[in-house]
């Protein structure tokens, strides 16, 4: 199982065997993971930043008082898709198993534990206090939600001999991966996703098209990709992908691909804006712009969405999007009644167009509405594919 592209979360606390952790970020990058560190004050006393930024090609998170954003633990907590903590000091279990967040680490377990997102400890510590009655009550309570890998038995670093040494790396690497593997909730999922704005011909050198640069849409594929789906993305830009991609221009040329492969799929997710009109007329030979004025007729193209949402399944979920300026809210209503789909995603054209971040209103046929604060457009998708499998 590749876990290229994977983000995985590593928090390490105090102890010795913090050393060890720089090898393990190794193993990860080799893979092609992105990787973040995340450290108490004491996991300073055996590891530095400037190791872990410099394996980690990113910044290492220790204060949650001097980070630039207050809300830290919560960015950290979207990003991840799995966080791994080692090594897992006493002092840090029994605080985490007891909804105790007093710095950055714990601050982002509690939330973490919260979510659906596989988190991993390895232990390290003396025998003595891993044999503590009050601290394996703890790892109990904790082995319910998340996986303990227990630690080894062998010499330690205080002279003792017995169970508490941090297991090899390796292991560590080898369970993240078998955990990642098996966190794939779309897995026999057939997803179609659309995406970019379509082009509209005039003649052979002119098209009528808008803003919409497709990165919603590349955002939810790739997500969806990663969690186990079969993805077919039609888009209207070249990308290179390990899933299925089909290139169109028009909204014609969209709807010819839907009308070929939706009746398979189990999920149709409309993220492309598609353009209402298209020329009457096309011209095959290059308009003369030798004229002060220049008439064009347009004629309404398909209602794409609409049509689809007649013929679905009971099986099918089909999730539109909804751009406004203004009424945002209410005009996502109307349509969803009109289309009948099942969701639809409403986002305003200044925080989507051509960014990398969004901010959206999740409505659903009860129109009930859910909003996801403005977040990366990949912390976004990963919100709205969570539609389908929860």
């Amino acid at each position: 199982m590749s876990i290229k592209n994977k983000n995985i979360l590593i928090g390490i606390t105090g102890g010795i065997a913090a050393y060890k952790i720089a090898e393990l970020v190794r193993m990860f990058k080799k893979e092609g993971a992105n990787v973040k560190a995340l450290l108490t004050q004491n996991a300073l006393q055996f590891i530095t930043i400037k190791t872990l930024e410099t394996l980690t090609q990113n910044d290492v998170y220790v204060n949650q008082f001097k980070e630039a954003q207050t809300t830290v633990h919560i960015s950290l907590e979207d990003w991840a898709d799995v966080f791994v903590l080692a090594p897992v000091s006493a002092n840090t279990i029994s605080k985490i198993a007891n909804s105790i967040a007093d710095n950055l680490l714990t601050s982002v377990s509690c939330a973490i534990l919260g979510t659906k997102t596989p988190v991993i400890i390895a232990p390290s510590m003396n025998v003595n206090m891993w044999n503590n009655k009050y601290l394996q009550e703890n790892i109990k309570k904790l082995s319910e939600r998340c996986t303990i890998i227990e630690p080894d038995c062998g010499y330690l670093a205080c002279g003792d001999n017995g169970k508490g040494r941090l297991t090899e790396p390796k292991t560590i690497f080898e369970k993240t991966k078998e955990i990642l593997d098996k966190n794939k909730p779309l897995k026999d999922k057939k997803i179609i996703i659309t995406a970019g704005g379509t082009k509209e011909k005039i003649d052979p050198v002119r098209f009528i098209s808008n803003f919409s640069s497709g990165k919603m849409g590349l955002a939810l594929a790739d997500t969806a990709y990663n969690l186990g789906a079969d993805v077919h993305l039609i888009c209207t830009f070249d990308t290179d992908k390990n899933y299925k991609v089909t290139k169109v221009q028009t909204a014609l040329e969209l709807k010819e691909e839907l009308d070929k492969d939706f009746n398979n799929c189990d999920c149709l997710i409309m993220a492309s804006a598609v353009a209402d009109y298209r020329i009457k007329e096309y011209n095959n030979n290059k308009i003369s712009s030798k004229d002060e004025n220049l008439t064009l007729e347009f004629v309404k193209n398909p209602d794409i969405l609409q049509e689809i949402c007649k013929n679905k399944k009971k099986r099918q979920t089909v999730i539109g999007f909804c751009l406004g300026t203004e009424d945002l809210i209410q005009k996502a209503s109307e349509k969803i009644q009109k289309k009948k789909c099942d969701y639809i995603i409403a986002n305003e054209a200044k925080t989507a167009l051509g960014t990398d971040e969004n901010e959206v209103w999740i409505i659903d046929k009860n129109l009930e509405i859910k909003k996801i604060d403005k977040n990366s457009k990949t912390n976004i998708a990963k919100k709205i594919l969570e539609l389908i499998y929860d």
